[in-house]
């Protein structure tokens, strides 16, 4: 059975209690529907202190933390190229690519953490380049790999003994000859010649092969024996032996330790393919955070990489999106919002209605399809739509909304208006955050021609805790007008109780925007609305007016 593929499902950045609640919800639905797919609750940012209140009274846990929607290497296929040793042949080493049909084995230690990488061009140049006759005694070659390259058995010695000395030579002279040019702990190929083979031990050499399969003396071998001297005999011919032996030096010999570029499972595609791209090199370890080898990836791979899946809750404009939304497939969008400025690769179901909340569609769609609502996703979706109708007293409330607020108040065993209060008033607490936290509790890019600004938004019922953070953000405001570049920056401080807001205005043209829109100047950069306590059906569609007219002008 294949895997599930995961759907995250996840509202706006700096996300409100309904974005995180239909997040929730939704979720639960899409997973009753058993369509092969898994449905993943996402957040693309933190929670307020409102909604950690509602999920804590529902014991509801936070959804997953999703700042980044873009493809990482674990969504690329990873091959499982297996781990070899470093004193594994370069022979097995070329055989092994050929069987997996790859150009790198990567080199691991016992306990699976990497230590270098082996490559056909490696191999090759070992095989090309390298004449010295002593590179056998250099690259430490263990007599077992000499016994598998040459299909051969060890007669006399040690074969976990290591080959570290010495030439490399050919018995090809007579015995007398031999004496002149066999030096002490070399390795020599020679024939069946008792002359020669015990020339060779008396020479003081550290191995001899002899080639053919032939029998070797009871003599020779006891002679062998007291000089220390190993004897390994093969059946290959004395010309593919010698052609032959330098595939038995260890990987460890020609493998690449230094500049190792590798790449963790969680590592975004866009930050890696730059690198993947400007090295000559094909294939790429994949290692956990511990250094522990995992597979290789390679450019191609990229290439087939599938994109991650999304179902977007109470938003649809690309400004607020989770980062890297352009990248992904979004299969839905479930909002309450205007269209915004959002553009998919292929047609999605898009389910927009003007009502005050997404969880009243979300409430909406399980009744179509007579699902049970679970209490604690009954109490969230409730909570969703107090939330965002600030207890009915909104102008986006709808009938629509406070039906589903009422079936779902009965579901969860809640009393609307008194739940709503305990809410807000959790939410409220805001005199131990700092400005920055306050201000991207709830806050939303806007763009609108070459116009673009920022609009935050905290709600209270309390008329003296609004005012004590008004002299706290007034800094903030200026500084994130400025690191956002932004051409305004605005911040709404509504009183629930009262159903007013004090809107603070910060940028070149803010004032004279507040004033078109609303009637009234702003002082020292606030201006009280009365009545107004909806960003989005109040003050964004009053400022699109301001801005449409100011550009027909």
């Amino acid at each position: 059975m294949s895997e599930k593929r995961s759907v995250y499902i996840l509202g706006h950045r700096n996300p409100d209690t309904d974005s995180i609640c239909s997040a929730i919800a939704y979720a639960d639905l899409k997973n009753r529907e058993n369509d092969g797919n898994r449905y993943v609750a996402a957040r693309a940012g933190q929670i307020s202190p409102e909604t950690d209140y509602v999920l804590r009274r529902f014991g509801m846990r936070q959804p997953v933390y999703l700042n980044n929607i873009g493809t990482r290497v674990r969504d690329m296929e990873i091959r499982k190229v297996p781990g070899v040793s470093r004193t594994l042949s370069l022979k097995k080493a070329w055989n092994m690519m050929a069987e997996l049909s790859a150009v790198t084995l990567p080199i691991i230690t016992e306990e699976n953490i990497l230590s270098g990488l082996i490559t056909i061009n490696d191999i090759a140049t070992s095989y090309m380049e390298e004449q010295d006759s002593t590179i056998l005694s250099r690259a430490r070659t263990p007599y077992r790999n000499i016994l598998e390259t040459l299909e051969a058995k060890m007669v006399v010695g040690d074969p976990d003994a290591v080959f570290e000395k010495g030439n490399v030579l050919i018995a090809a002279a007579n015995p007398d000859v031999m004496e002149n040019y066999i030096k002490k702990d070399d390795l020599v190929i020679m024939g069946n010649r008792y002359e020669s083979q015990l020339s060779a031990i008396e020479s003081g050499a550290g191995c001899i092969i002899v080639c053919l399969g032939a029998e070797v003396s009871r003599v020779i071998c006891k002679l062998a024996q007291e000089n220390h001297c190993a004897v390994i005999v093969t059946p290959l011919d004395t010309y593919t032996v010698a052609r032959q032996i330098n595939q038995s030096m260890p990987v460890q010999a020609f493998m690449r330790q230094k500049d190792l570029i590798t790449f963790h499972p969680g590592d975004y595609t866009d930050d890696i393919r730059d690198t993947m791209q400007k090295t000559r090199i094909r294939d790429f370890p994949v290692l956990d955070k511990s250094g522990h080898y995992i597979g290789m990836i390679s450019r191609r791979n990229l290439l087939g990489i599938r994109r991650r899946s999304v179902i977007l809750v109470d938003h649809n404009e690309r400004t607020q999106a989770v980062e890297n939304i352009e990248s992904a497939e979004i299969r839905e969008i479930i909002d309450h919002h205007r269209i915004g400025t959002l553009e998919t690769m292929a047609p999605v179901f898009f389910r927009n209605e003007p009502v005050g909340c997404t969880a009243t569609i979300i409430y909406e769609i399980y009744r179509e399809k007579g699902y049970d609502i679970p209490v604690p996703i009954a109490g969230l979706l409730c909570s969703a739509i107090l939330s965002d109708t600030l207890l009915f007293r909104s102008p986006t409330c709808t009938a629509l909304d406070r039906m589903a607020a009422e079936n779902l108040s009965s579901i969860a065993g809640i009393d609307c208006q008194s739940f709503g209060i305990e809410m807000f008033t959790a939410g409220s607490n805001l005199k131990d955050k700092t400005p920055e936290e306050i201000f991207y509790q709830d806050y939303k890019k806007f763009e609108f021609g070459d116009v673009s600004f920022g609009v935050g938004q905290i709600n209270s019922m309390s008329a003296d805790e609004l005012a004590g953070i008004e002299k706290r953000l007034r800094p903030f405001l200026e500084r994130s007008c400025k690191e956002h570049g932004l051409s305004m920056m605005f911040f709404m401080l509504t009183n629930i109780v009262e159903e007013s807001t004090l809107l603070m205005s910060y940028g070149e043209a803010a004032d004279n925007l507040v004033q078109e829109a609303f009637g009234c100047l702003p002082e020292k950069g606030s201006a009280l609305l009365k009545g107004v306590v909806s960003r989005k059906k109040q003050l964004i569609p009053a400022f699109i007016d301001a801005i449409n007219k100011e550009a027909a002008v």
